[in-house]
């Protein structure tokens, strides 16, 4: 009995408990939903605005206290190599490319593309050589020499400046000009930052004509228009006879050259400059020792233009890039200039040995 009671008066206690826990607790409710929403969301936006000033200060702090190529991996935008690797393009893209890169590209290289290195042929080349030694040749002949000098002279500057300004930006219309004008005659190299052979070409020319009289001149020019391209043609020709092959040369003289072609070059000029020396006008219409001397004079000639040729190595000789830290155009040893001024020299001295007048008058028309 006690226990039952004791369990009654515990019974009553609870019982007189529970409504005033459900009282308080709709009470505490109904003063939530009457409060107004703003002073919650305004409690909760500024903690929120605290939060989040306290996240952007701890990444500045991060960010100042990274590595720089830390944050500019993360900044950097995706290249287009990138974007391909994630999203194929389409063929009108791919297009849109490539004419973009065409534009870019140099125009030297992309001439360069479609040209010929040394090694080749180039038949175009030689004749293009030719024609334009005999042309020079008679220029020379014709023009009074102080007109003929002060022009050639005028013409090498300019073709020296052209050279130096054609691989600048905004000059790139020169390449173009030169490629209409030579076309396949010119030679990769030529594209890819050395300078044409116009250039020494003109300046052979221009030194010859000034340094001799003008019958040697005309001669030594002449031996440039056919010796040169002719002797290369034979070697050319004459590469796999290995005895007559001039591999690394003596001190560079000869280097890569053959002995064929030196031959082959001397003996083309020979018919020319036979024909020349007979016609010339000599005192008393006779020709000081006879066919014998005009033979030899001839072969001599020849001879002294091809060994001029063959003197100069392959790949030429070339100034470093810098002297005392100071660039340098890419000058080299040509054999544009070495081949018409020795020829010309060698004239005087073959003439002066043969008795024969240093200002000889050749033809009105040189052949005829």
């Amino acid at each position: 009995e006690e226990i039952m009671e004791e369990t009654k008066d515990e019974i009553a206690k609870v019982s007189d408990l529970v409504p005033d826990n459900f009282a308080a607790s709709n009470s505490i409710v109904q003063t939530q939903q009457e409060e107004p929403a703003t002073t919650t969301v305004n409690d909760n936006d500024d903690t929120f605005h605290d939060a989040q000033e306290e996240i952007q200060e701890d990444e500045s702090t991060e960010i100042a206290t990274s590595s720089p190529d830390e944050t500019t991996t993360t900044t950097t935008p995706m290249t287009e190599e990138e974007e391909e690797d994630i999203k194929p393009l389409t063929r009108k893209e791919k297009r849109r490319r490539q004419k973009q890169k065409k534009k870019q590209e140099h125009d030297a290289a992309k001439y360069a593309k479609k040209l010929k290195n040394r090694n080749n042929m180039n038949i175009r080349r030689k004749i293009t050589h030719a024609n334009f030694g005999l042309f020079f040749a008679s220029l020379n002949h014709f023009v009074p020499r102080k007109y003929f000098v002060t022009g050639m002279t005028y013409l090498t500057i300019g073709t020296l400046v052209m050279e130096l300004l054609r691989y600048k930006k905004g000059f790139e219309w020169m390449n173009n000009c030169l490629h209409f004008v030579l076309g396949s005659s010119l030679r990769k190299h030529e594209m890819e930052g050395k300078f044409t052979g116009s250039f020494y070409f003109f300046l052979g020319v221009t030194v010859t004509a000034h340094l001799f009289p003008t019958s040697c001149a005309t001669m030594g020019i002449c031996q440039l228009a056919l010796a040169d391209p002719s002797a290369s043609y034979f070697g050319r020709k004459t590469r796999h006879v290995y005895w007559s092959r001039i591999e690394n040369g003596l001190g560079g003289f000869g280097r890569n050259k053959g002995i064929l072609g030196f031959l082959g070059g001397a003996l083309f000029c020979f018919p020319f400059n036979c024909r020349v020396l007979s016609i010339a006008k000599f005192a008393g219409n006779q020709i000081p020792g006879g066919r014998k001397a005009l033979v030899m004079v001839s072969l001599a000639l020849g001879f002294a233009g091809a060994f001029a040729d063959l003197a100069v190595p392959t790949p030429a000789l070339h100034l470093p890039e810098k002297i005392y830290g100071i660039p340098v155009p890419p000058f080299h040893l040509d054999d544009n200039v070495v081949v018409p001024i020795v020829s010309g020299y060698a004239c005087t001295k073959i003439f002066h040995l043969m008795g024969w007048p240093q200002e000889l008058q050749l033809a009105k028309f040189i052949l005829f």
